[in-house]
């Protein structure tokens, strides 16, 4: 027996499948919804933490069927761990300012039906703002799938915050319940044909031609086929066109080189062809030879005479103007 047993030998232990079960990793400062709980968020708040205490367990303490026994009984203080711990679930998951107005709640039934109380009740204004959103939503630069998840948001949410009328005869021969559903499942597929984009008013007009008129999932599922083939289309475009400016810049560009090419070639002939008929060489013509018009002082290999020599102009005219002169001289 180890010291822990010895000094509690009351210590008993509980089943993992009891709701008063507390695991290892469980902690009171635990955030278990998404975003904190605000003014504008009850109904997402209260489904997300609602899933989760149920996933745990632990929804019997919300609505009370996991009753708070005396002090004598036996599972009264597994209750009273249990509740403590949870508790702070919620608390965690709200704002400061909310967190303030219910912190002296005792249990956490009570912190529950205090949140309802206040923003859980059916409100005008959030019901008109809701319905506004609704109204002048669309698609804008969203995908339709984007598009139509944010309206079923809405609509959810909308549906949450004003009762709906629902047939409680249980038999359904007024078929109330069922009018009251195919009503909705227009309203809901005319809105969302309204906020689609004007390149799907092919596809709206033979949704609204279709008689009877198809359900919501069937507008949506041709609106998105309708999206993905014009994306195809759109891809395959622009892939020949950036393959045209491939092949017209590898024509241009073989095009510069050839013109390149041809003037290297032509200056290189052209160069090739100069021959000097005093000197007998080829490179230059006979009215730059160096032999007639005189080496200049750089030049390599230039003897003492030649350094000497007069720089003068070439004239291919036979007869010198200076009669003093020769031709070689003038």
């Amino acid at each position: 027996m180890t010291n822990e047993e010895t000094s509690n030998p009351k210590n008993e232990t509980i089943d993992s499948s009891s709701p008063h079960y507390i695991h290892a990793s469980d902690s009171a400062r635990q955030m278990q919804t998404n975003d904190p709980l605000t003014d504008n968020r009850y109904i997402d708040w209260v489904q997300e933490m609602a899933n989760f205490l149920f996933a745990k367990n632990k929804m019997g303490f919300v609505d009370r069927t996991i009753p708070k026994l005396n002090e004598m009984d036996n599972t009264y203080m597994p209750w009273m761990r249990c509740d403590a711990m949870i508790k702070g679930w919620p608390m965690t998951s709200m704002e400061k300012i909310i967190r303030g107005s219910v912190k002296y709640a005792n249990t956490l039934a009570k912190i529950w039906v205090d949140l309802k109380e206040c923003f859980g009740k059916e409100t005008a204004p959030r019901a008109y703002e809701l319905k506004q959103k609704i109204t002048i939503k669309r698609q804008g630069n969203n995908s339709v799938s984007a598009y139509y998840t944010t309206l079923r948001s809405l609509w959810d949410e909308i549906s949450s915050v004003l009762t709906t009328p629902r047939c409680t005869c249980g038999r359904c021969t007024c078929e109330i319940g069922k009018r009251l559903n195919e009503f909705q499942e227009k309203e809901h597929l005319y809105e969302f044909l309204m906020g689609l984009d004007n390149e799907f008013s092919t596809i709206r007009t033979q949704v609204l031609s279709m008689k009877p008129n198809p359900t919501l999932r069937e507008a949506y599922r041709r609106a998105s086929k309708d999206e993905q083939q014009r994306s195809i289309v759109a891809s395959k475009e622009i892939h020949v066109q950036h393959a045209a400016f491939q092949t017209h810049s590898r024509e241009r560009c073989n095009n510069v080189n050839k013109q390149n090419n041809i003037g290297d070639k032509s200056g290189q002939k052209d160069s090739r062809q100069e021959h000097c008929t005093f000197c007998d060489r080829d490179g230059h013509k006979k009215q730059g030879c160096f032999k007639i018009i005189g080496y200049l002082d750089w030049w390599p290999g230039k003897t003492k005479n030649e350094k000497g020599k007069s720089k003068v102009a070439h004239v291919d005219s036979e007869a010198s103007n200076i009669g003093a002169l020769s031709n070689n001289q003038y």
